[in-house]
């Protein structure tokens, strides 16, 4: 019998989720982006965790987020 290590998603199921999570990821810089753009880094970072938090389990903010937010700051998403 294989170990539980052997249990994953095949390749196709992991593309379609991490292709999920892209989507939704770019729907809440989309959106972060229509009220906050001028705003601080600080407060679209707040804005997109707020979002991002309630969409995935055990979610926990990285520097890609802190990116984003920097964009959207700045005007890069209008």
């Amino acid at each position: 019998m294989a170990g539980l290590e052997s249990v994953r998603w095949n390749d196709e199921a992991r593309s379609k989720i991490l292709s999920d999570a892209d989507n939704v990821l770019r729907d809440a810089v989309s959106a972060v982006a229509r009220e906050f753009t001028g705003t601080s880094w600080e407060d679209a970072f707040r804005a997109l965790n707020e979002r991002l938090k309630e969409r995935f389990i055990d979610y926990e903010p990285g520097p890609d987020v802190r990116k984003y937010a920097e964009a959207i700051a700045a005007g890069d998403y209008t």
